[in-house]
């Protein structure tokens, strides 16, 4: 990955994981952008490998989107710095309406460009 656009669209590929339903897909997904031994903080929570990673997207899938209602998306201001991706997004209503929530994530690249470490964090919300 060498140009904006594949950074771009890897910060959507990673959004879009959040989003998706079929376990299946997104257990293929989380090896498609992460390495086998990939992380990522948020908060008080560390989780490490493939397991770790499945586990907490699925729990925040299934609170967020699938109960919620929710829908992650990417803000569209991905940057890079070396091997270091950053982006916005935001969660809102899958059907319309204001934003929910906000975050930043700050990703750290493998040399075959999917993510080593990914620190997320939680931003305040524009009603707050």
């Amino acid at each position: 990955m060498t140009t904006r656009t594949s950074f771009a669209e890897l910060a959507d590929r990673y959004v879009a994981v959040w989003n998706e339903p079929d376990p299946d897909t997104r257990r293929a997904a989380i090896a498609q952008l992460w390495v086998p031994d990939g992380e990522h903080f948020v908060r008080t929570l560390q989780v490490k490998g493939y397991e770790g990673l499945e586990q907490r997207i699925s729990g925040s899938y299934e609170k967020n989107v699938r109960d919620g209602g929710f829908r992650f998306a990417s803000s569209g201001d991905t940057q890079r710095l070396h091997d270091a991706v950053m982006f916005h997004w935001h969660m809102a209503p899958a059907e319309g309406g204001p934003i929910a929530a906000l975050g930043l994530e700050f990703l750290v690249l493998a040399a075959d460009g999917r993510i080593a470490a990914d620190y997320q964090f939680i931003l305040p919300s524009p009603a707050a």
